[in-house]
């Protein structure tokens, strides 16, 4: 599934390629986010002439909204959202993190209220499988319980022993309907390690990972509230314990400069809501001068609400918006028209898309 192209003299960096039942897809890459099925704004086939090669999308989203049996009269997302890009859809488990209010966890099982109407729903490590298989997404993530930072060992423990149990019940009831449906046994699966910010407990997180062979691994329970240090500090210790056979994914990362330095430590896949998000808010990525990831400040953002681009004539960006100006971008977001917000998405959507290029080329010349 994946094949290793090169690895750099410089960095633990390195180049490959991640085979999915929809394509190919060039390693390290950024997969622009359509949590419910929809980048925001944007069409997938938009989004695709940019240069994006996967998408992201939610299993706890389009449980609850349109759910899983409408999306099964298309025989999955692809053909719901008219998309024909590979697609990773994350289990659900950062958004019943993030809604722990709304949660209890019983056994295998996490009882939840929909945050849309109150109504109650139950995850549990092969229903997340099922949910997955009816979406026909190219790349599975188990269910995993995320922890906080910062937090107590004791409770990072816990997340960890649950995450690998529900890793192991995913993994053997996939294994099982790939006997049954050569369909399914083309969906890739990947195990999360968890652990915190300690180190035993990540190593002993991805260890346990390893032993059951899973076609990736990610690193999850990061960009949760601690800084970039500790970031960089645990996939300092935690990378190294993947097989550099699989592709490695850090999980909700990040800023253009934390993609760098976690791709200096080894790894291949990144997903966030910043460019779309921050888009909508008026914040633009804008690369300084010729785009060159080696350079210390190769980046500025601008947030084109701001009075002074009321009368700026340059264009947006020099690639794929230079026929509109700054002072037509602000105008939009002032009068609140819709077309901003796609302008400024395409335009961020671009520079992170662009970012990955530049990152690949760096590798492939020796620069980074």
């Amino acid at each position: 599934m994946f094949k290793l192209k090169k690895q750099s003299k410089k960095s633990k960096a390195r180049l490959g390629v991640l085979k999915t039942a929809k394509g190919e897809v060039r390693t390290p890459f950024f997969m622009p986010i359509a949590t419910k099925a929809a980048i925001k704004s944007l069409e997938a086939k938009e989004v695709k002439d940019l240069g994006a090669e996967i998408i992201l999308s939610n299993t706890y989203h389009n449980l609850l909204k349109p759910g899983t049996e409408v999306i099964k009269k298309f025989g999955g997302l692809h053909k719901f959202m008219d998309n024909d890009l590979p697609i990773l859809t994350d289990s659900g488990g950062y958004q019943v993190f993030s809604l722990a209010k709304f949660r209890k966890i019983k056994g295998n099982n996490i009882e939840f209220q929909s945050h849309i109407d109150g109504s109650r729903h139950v995850l549990n490590p092969k229903k997340v499988i099922n949910i997955q298989v009816a979406l026909n997404s190219d790349i599975m993530m188990v269910l995993d319980e995320c922890v906080g930072l910062p937090t107590t060992k004791a409770k990072a423990t816990e997340a960890l022993e649950r995450t690998s149990q529900w890793a192991k019940l995913a993994i053997d009831y996939k294994n099982k309907l790939n006997k049954k449906n050569s369909k399914i046994k083309k969906q890739l699966v990947f195990g999360i390690v968890q652990g915190a910010d300690y180190k035993d407990l990540r190593i002993r997180s991805a260890k346990e990972l390893v032993a059951m062979n899973f076609d990736g691994y990610a690193v999850g329970g990061l960009a949760v509230g601690e800084s970039s240090k500790i970031m960089y500090k645990v996939l300092d210790y935690t990378v190294p314990e993947l097989p550099a056979d699989k592709a490695r994914y850090l999980m909700g990362v990040g800023y253009p400069e934390n993609i760098i330095e976690a791709v200096r430590r080894g790894i291949d896949m990144f997903d966030c809501v910043i460019p779309t998000r921050e888009a909508r808010h008026g914040k633009l990525y804008i690369w300084k001068g010729k785009p060159d990831v080696t350079k210390k400040n190769f980046y500025t953002t601008i947030n084109i609400t701001n009075a002074k681009f009321a009368k700026d004539i340059k264009s947006i960006n020099d690639a794929n918006l230079k026929n509109y100006s700054r002072a037509y971008l602000h105008h939009l977001f002032k009068t609140q028209e819709s077309l901003g917000f796609r302008l400024a998405t395409l335009n961020n959507l671009y520079f992170y898309i662009s970012l990955m290029e530049n990152i690949r080329l760096a590798i492939s010349k020796g620069k980074l």
